[in-house]
């Protein structure tokens, strides 16, 4: 059973289409990434799993369920705007949410100091929520999302506001549950953080599907036109060969833009004879390549699936 499905969703504001035929299917176990530029639809979305507003069209089921109330406490939830009491202190603060989520008394004296910990904020339990920094405030929010040992895990851009330390530390944890059995679904604008986390991935753009899909087949769909070599000899040749666009000097390395439907295979045999080929490595592209070159070109915009051929 998958841990979201949602099929033809669609919602508008006004006249403004926020969300536009949306089907995506979460698996139960994996990290998923809702993607996309700011004003996509993600948040959007989120909300419509959530219940907190309500579909036009369609239809959203959590755990083969038709709304996230009938399952509320399988579910943790960590909203875009966080909202915690700014005068209470932390450790206060994680136990009431922990309370609220059915958590008694015994299990909680158990758990707060372990998620203090876990989250390096164990020397801050007596400090009042409005003395945390803005990461610390980001890391409370989470572990009180998952106080209760969820099932599955919704976040709305929840590395935003963390130093490169803590956004390692979330996403530890994150793939620890994973581990564990948990599903995990995430918002973020910032591709790389989902190349770095994600076994699946939703990009949408203007409230469309643009790319759907495991992370590791949907990059395999696309050619990045680039090789990366490490050499030894004279180079100056490359940039005369028929295949070649264009070269950058990286280091010790070389990387070479081949022209359309080039094959990199024919680069190296170029290669081979003319100088030494110490290291020879044809790039992925990155979802941030990936995405540019879809949304920059609107009639190729559709799932990826259905674009292998033309890239």
């Amino acid at each position: 059973m998958d841990a979201i499905s949602l099929e033809q969703v669609c919602k508008s504001f006004g006249e403004v289409r926020a969300v536009d035929g949306l089907s995506v299917r979460v698996p139960t176990g994996s990290i998923y990434g809702f993607l996309g530029p700011n004003g996509a639809g993600k948040t959007t979305t989120i909300r419509m799993i959530m219940n907190i507003i309500h579909p036009d069209s369609g239809s959203i089921r959590i755990f083969g369920n038709g709304s996230a109330g009938c399952v509320k406490t399988r579910i943790g939830y960590m909203p875009e705007e966080r909202g915690l009491y700014r005068k209470m202190k932390v450790s206060k603060v994680l136990a009431y949410f922990g309370a609220i989520k059915g958590l008694k008394a015994n299990e909680l004296s158990r758990r707060v100091p372990h998620w203090l910990q876990r989250i390096d904020l164990a020397n801050w339990a007596n400090k009042k929520v409005e003395d945390l920094s803005r990461g610390m405030h980001q890391k409370l929010q989470f572990a009180v999302t998952v106080i209760n040992d969820p099932d599955l895990m919704i976040l709305d851009e929840p590395f935003s506001g963390l130093d490169p330390v803590n956004q390692d530390l979330l996403k530890d944890i994150i793939h620890q549950m994973r581990n564990e059995g948990k599903t995990i679904v995430f918002s973020t604008h910032v591709m790389h953080e989902a190349e770095r986390l994600c076994d699946f991935i939703l990009l949408i753009n203007k409230g469309k599907v643009v790319l759907d899909g495991r992370l590791d087949e949907i990059r395999s769909r696309y050619k990045s036109g680039a090789v990366s070599v490490e050499l030894e000899g004279d180079t100056s040749f490359i940039k005369t060969l028929p295949i070649v666009k264009g070269t950058e000097s990286k280091g010790r390395r070389i990387e070479i833009g081949l022209s359309a439907n080039a094959d990199p295979q024919d680069l190296l045999k170029a290669l081979v004879g003319r100088v030494k080929v110490k290291a020879f490595e044809v790039k992925m592209p990155s979802l941030h390549e990936i995405f540019v070159r879809l949304v920059a070109r609107p009639e190729q915009v559709r799932r990826g699936k259905d674009n292998a051929e033309d890239s």
